[in-house]
């Protein structure tokens, strides 16, 4: 797989053409700094009664109403929520797009998964930063990147990976990399590394690892500092060195541990529990389970966040974090 710089990237792409961000959350704001910065014409689409209006407006962009930025836009970026897309679109956007506009998406969910049927005139691509918006930016400003994935689902004008192109280098991604890939690839992929190790998997193993402490007679403390605060540092050692390159930085009793214990904890019922959450995301099962969680008001999810708020660990972290005030100024 060729990994694109800068100097493989088209110029002049953007040239006399008016970006809209949808959205000025996370990273709404961060790639709408930094295009600016990149000198593109960008422009925000937002709630007149929202709170990101404000924010736009004191950063000194222009801004309009969704459907206003949507009628003016050659480039169409939304950057809203997965499950407030297809509404939005529906009811502020479809009927504005100019013929031949691009639309552009962060991640692939309401394509991949037919909730956003954009109109055939319409060029449609994916540039997907492989970080969080606060990321995207303060990597920027240090005059490095993050990053991105590209993805063409609709080519009408015959330049639409050009353009894909030429806008991940714009919000800062041609300084680190640029991966070609599918709406299928990127949705697929990135919905199973959220459920089953980054936020499901790693979440999960944590508090057994906690639960399991405790309830052998362990201090929660101990328990805590072990298993969730000494996290970051594990994945600041992977994040820069690789799994090889994080081992090679432990005690030789750890990494023994490691290579000897890890498969244990981790085995077939594990990968099988895996295939199943993927076999979910690539049937549509988990985009309809989801789908029908936010129309009915997100309700579960409610339930299922104030039952976890009250986990033993989540105290004992509270009363530990404010020892550390200076982890504060490591947030993202």
């Amino acid at each position: 797989m060729k990994i694109l710089k800068d100097n493989d990237l088209p110029t002049g792409v953007l040239d006399g053409r008016r970006i809209a961000v949808i959205g000025y959350g996370a990273q709404g704001h961060a790639q709408a700094l930094n295009l600016r910065d990149s000198g593109c014409d960008a422009i925000i689409g937002t709630r007149p009664d929202g709170a990101s209006w404000s924010r736009a407006q004191a950063a000194g962009f222009d801004i309009y109403p969704v459907a206003d930025a949507a009628a003016q836009a050659d480039v169409l970026m939304l950057l809203i929520s997965d499950e407030q897309q297809p509404g939005v679109f529906a009811n502020e956007i479809a009927d504005h797009l100019k013929p031949g506009a691009y639309l552009g998406f962060a991640h692939g969910f309401a394509i991949h998964y037919e909730q956003i049927e954009p109109p055939a005139h319409t060029n449609v691509f994916l540039a997907a930063p492989n970080g969080v918006g606060a990321l995207v930016r303060r990597q920027y400003e240090m005059g490095n990147g993050v990053p991105c994935s590209i993805a063409v689902q609709q080519d009408p004008a015959g330049d639409t990976r050009d353009l894909a192109l030429a806008y991940a280098g714009a919000i800062g991604a041609g300084r680190a990399g640029i991966i070609e890939t599918t709406f299928r690839e990127e949705t697929e992929t990135d919905l199973f590394a959220e459920q089953a190790v980054l936020c499901g998997g790693l979440t999960a193993l944590v508090r057994a690892g906690f639960e399991t402490l405790v309830d052998a007679g362990y201090a929660p403390e101990m328990a805590y500092l072990c298993c969730t605060h000494e996290v970051k540092l594990l994945a600041d050692l992977l994040h820069e060195r690789g799994i090889a390159g994080m081992r090679a930085a432990i005690s030789n009793t750890a990494r023994y541990g490691d290579l000897t214990r890890g498969e244990r904890v981790l085995g077939e019922a594990s990968r099988a529990a895996m295939k199943e959450l993927l076999a979910e995301i690539q049937s549509g099962k988990f985009a309809q389970e989801w789908k029908t969680e936010f129309e009915s008001g997100l309700q579960q999810l409610s339930v299922m966040e104030a039952i976890a708020a009250n986990h033993p660990i989540e105290e004992t972290g509270r009363r530990l974090r404010a020892l550390m005030p200076w982890l504060r100024d490591l947030q993202p």
